[in-house]
C-alpha cells in the first residue's frame, strides 16, 4: 500500500513512519523544509513539499495514494483550523472509496473517570473541547475512517513525561510535581502506537475511536518517584501558574482506563515497557 503520512518527522509520525515501511508499505511523506525532507527520505520515504492548510494541494497528493494517516498537529490555536483543512482534503479525495484514512486524537477528550473506554462520553478540557466538533466531521463523513487516540505518549526520552523530569525543583532541591501528584495518566508507549496506526490502516474498516493506551495508568507522583529523586506536591494554582491553566487542567485529569476492546481486537498487545520501568531503568534523562 502507498500511504500518504503527515507529520512523519514528528515524535509519533517519525515512529509510524518508521513502523510503516516495516510493514512493507511505501510512504509517501508531506514535509514544509528541505532539513524533513531529508529526514524522511533517509527513514525509506518519498517527501513532498507543501501546505497541509491547501486543501486543494493536498486532495492531489492523496488521489495518488491508497490510504493516509494523519499525525501533524501545530499544537496551538490553529489546531482546529489545521485539521478541518486537512479532513477537507481527505473527503474530496477519498469520500466514497475504500481508501482507509486514519486521523489522531487525544486521551484528553475524556476527561477524568475511572473504567473509560473507547465508547465513553466525551468531556473534554478547554484545552480540547474542539476536538469532538472537528471529529465529528470524520465520522459523520462517507470516509472509511477511525481516529486513533493515544494516551500519554512516552518512550525514547520523549513525550510528556519530560515535563516531570525537567520540572522545577524546590529550595531542598525536590521535584515539583504536576498538583499533588495524585492523577493517573492513560499512557502508551510510542513504539507500540506506531503498531496500533498501522494495524488500524491496514483493517481497511471504518472503526470510530481506537484507544491507544495500556492497562498501566500510573500516577504523576509515581512516575517522578521512579526518577529516584524526593518529590514535593504543588498547590494546583501554582501548577496553573506555572504552565497556563488550560495545560494544567489537562495534564491534571485523572484517567483509567483499559485496553481498549477494539485494539485488542486487531490483535494489538504491547510490547514495550512500562512508563514506570522506563524511568527505573533511566531511560530518561535531565537536560540540563
Amino acid at each position: 500500500m502507498d500511504v500518504l503520512l503527515t507529520g512523519g518527522t514528528g515524535y509519533i509520525g517519525s515512529v509510524v513512519l518508521s513502523e510503516l515501511r516495516k510493514a512493507g508499505h511505501s510512504v509517501t511523506a508531506v514535509v514544509r523544509s528541505e532539513r524533513a525532507a531529508e529526514q524522511v527520505t533517509a527513514a525509506g520515504a518519498t517527501a513532498v513539499k507543501g501546505d497541509l492548510t491547501d486543501s486543494a494541494w493536498l486532495a492531489e497528493q492523496l488521489r495518488g495514494v491508497d490510504g493516509a494517516i494523519h499525525t501533524a498537529s501545530p499544537g496551538d490555536a490553529s489546531s482546529p483550523a489545521f485539521d478541518r483543512a486537512v479532513i477537507a482534503a481527505v473527503v474530496d479525495a477519498f469520500d466514497g472509496t475504500s481508501k482507509p484514512y486514519v486521523h489522531t486524537s487525544g486521551l484528553w477528550i475524556y476527561g477524568s473517570g475511572e473504567g473509560l473506554g473507547e465508547d465513553s462520553p466525551l468531556n473534554p478540557p478547554a484545552l480540547t473541547a474542539w476536538r469532538p466538533a472537528v471529529e465529528a466531521e470524520v465520522l459523520d463523513s462517507d470516509l472509511v475512517a477511525s481516529i486513533v487516540v493515544p494516551g500519554v505518549v512516552y518512550g525514547h526520552d520523549g513525550g510528556l513525561p519530560r515535563l516531570l523530569v525537567d520540572a522545577p525543583r524546590d529550595g531542598s532541591g525536590r521535584l515539583v510535581l504536576l498538583g499533588d501528584g495524585s492523577q493517573h495518566w492513560g499512557v502508551v508507549h510510542v513504539d507500540d502506537l506506531a503498531v496500533l496506526y498501522v494495524s488500524v490502516l491496514e483493517s481497511g474498516r471504518a472503526l470510530g475511536r481506537v484507544l491507544g493506551v495500556t492497562d498501566e495508568n500510573p500516577t504523576v507522583r509515581d512516575v517522578a518517584e521512579a526518577t529516584g529523586d524526593d518529590v514535593v506536591a504543588e498547590p494546583v494554582e501554582a501548577t496553573r501558574a506555572r504552565l497556563g491553566e488550560a495545560f494544567a487542567d489537562a495534564l491534571l485529569l485523572d484517567q483509567r482506563f483499559s485496553l481498549g476492546a477494539k485494539a485488542v481486537a486487531l490483535g494489538w498487545s504491547p510490547q514495550g515497557p512500562t512508563l514506570i520501568d522506563d524511568f527505573l531503568e533511566g531511560t530518561y534523562a535531565e537536560h540540563g
